[in-house]
């Protein structure tokens, strides 16, 4: 019998992985607009060349550490709630079940270390590691649910990522329209 507790740090590690990769390519991003607007040169007057890069890592780790801890929160809320509605599992033993998935986000998020030069890879790394963790959750508590319940979970998932990504973007370029028309023209 295994400890069901190995495993337990992994969702902290992969959000640490992944926070790093995201922050190492932003970094770069960043570094790289300093440079070409010519404000590098000044900030190296008050602080040392790695005392800005590990600042600006620190900085931007937090801030991607972050959004996926409340990414994370989000979407054990989304699973137990799909759970609630549509298992017939009253025990909690199918969660139990799905534990075991964070070794997908792991492994992928030890992947996305040697991508961090290409924001499309490190994206799709994510995005691989959520949809192959869905699939492997979906398997899991497919006994518990019947077929209907089956079809509504994985509907409900669809419908609740698909608005808060909708969301996410409608904000995002609504904020990018107000910015572009407060400049002077």
């Amino acid at each position: 019998m295994s400890n069901r507790y190995i495993t337990s740090h992994f969702p902290l590690i992969s959000i640490l992985l992944f926070s790093l990769t995201f922050a190492l390519y932003t970094q770069t991003l960043i570094l790289t607009q300093l440079v070409d607007l010519g404000v590098y040169e000044g900030m190296r007057e008050f602080f040392s060349e790695n005392g800005i890069k590990l600042t600006l890592l620190f900085l931007l780790m937090l801030f991607f550490f972050m959004i996926f801890s409340a990414l994370k929160l989000i979407a054990d809320t989304t699973v137990e709630l799909s759970m609630l509605f549509f298992s017939k599992d009253i025990e909690g033993v199918e969660l139990n079940k799905i534990r075991a998935g964070s070794s997908i986000f792991m492994a992928l998020s030890i992947i996305s270390l040697a991508l961090t030069q290409d924001i499309i890879y490190l994206t799709a790394a994510f995005a691989a590691a959520c949809f192959i963790y869905f699939v492997y959750f979906v398997y899991k508590v497919s006994d518990s649910l019947s077929i209907l319940g089956l079809i509504g979970l994985i509907f409900f998932h669809i419908i609740f990522w698909s608005t808060f990504l909708i969301a996410v973007i409608y904000a995002l370029v609504k904020l990018y329209n107000s910015f572009m028309a407060s400049l002077p023209i």
